[in-house]
């Protein structure tokens, strides 16, 4: 069975995050488990342990992540997703990653409070997540909401091969939505037509179940280029490569991030090589 982990500190970006993962698992018949992070210190009154009393906080903690999954879990719109909790002591990027090795993950979903960009997110864990584990990661702003038929884009450079474990991803997603077309936009410093042909047969061999859209960026600069192509296709999910040297992902800064989120797209979707 599919499974999609949902990170959550009980914030409302967290709770967009969870009806979005809901809504979403419903769609792939997939489970969802809710995770939450104790941190080490947390819980240590004035810096003194007390190990009588400390149980006893992870305890409360533990139930309260049950209670904050029940206001979705009893939604008459969800009763065929199975939903199970999580809250483990330890830094959330150890505690992900434990459960990751142990458990079949297809996705993993993190709320943002705002466009605050994946370079550098303010409050959030999102940025070192996608930096450190090499799940498929959708980031799902605060004001975004699910959509039942959504258009993806894939921005490439077709230089980042994406994982088995991204591909598969992607292709439930397609499969689920049942999406006749993905677009795909080609990003490069420099155009050239042979690398294009391996890039575009490479894809459709990878990604069969959908009719591929190829476009290509002609505005001087690439991420005018991305903001006038996601504007007028109206794209809902945004689908990057984590590459330091992708040219794509560069661009993505905290800053022009904030731009992409306002317009038309819903999420962005983080895949590794």
């Amino acid at each position: 069975m599919k499974q999609i982990l949902v990170a959550t500190d009980f914030s409302k970006s967290a709770a967009n995050a969870m009806a979005y993962a809901m809504d979403l698992a419903s769609v792939l018949n997939a489970n969802v488990c809710a995770i939450h992070a104790i941190h080490p210190t947390e819980g240590i009154n004035n810096s003194t342990y007390n190990a009588i009393f400390i149980e006893d906080y992870y305890n409360n903690k533990r139930q309260a992540l049950k209670d904050w999954v029940i206001q979705f879990a009893q939604n008459d719109a969800y009763k065929a997703v199975n939903v199970t909790t999580l809250c483990d002591v330890g830094f959330l990027k150890n505690v992900i990653t434990r459960y990751v090795d142990a458990h079949p993950v297809t996705l993993l979903i993190m709320g943002i409070t705002g466009a605050t960009g994946i370079t550098g997110i303010v409050g959030s864990n999102a940025s070192m997540i996608v930096s450190k584990i090499k799940t498929p990661t959708l980031i799902i702003p605060l004001e975004s909401h699910f959509s039942k038929v959504p258009m993806i884009t894939l921005a490439t450079d077709y230089e980042t091969k994406l994982s088995a474990v991204d591909i598969n991803a992607l292709n439930e997603l397609i499969k689920a939505f049942g999406s006749k077309k993905m677009q795909v936009l080609y990003v490069a410093d420099k155009v050239d037509d042979k690398h294009i042909q391996t890039g575009e047969t490479r894809l459709r061999a990878l990604i069969p179940h959908t009719e591929l859209v190829f476009n290509y960026i002609s505005n001087s600069s690439a991420l005018n280029g991305i903001m006038e192509f996601i504007d007028s296709d109206h794209t809902d999910i945004l689908c990057l490569v984590r590459h330091h040297h992708n040219i794509v992902y560069r661009l993505f800064t905290r800053s022009t991030v904030n731009q992409v989120m306002n317009k038309s797209v819903r999420a962005i979707l983080v895949l590794h090589e």
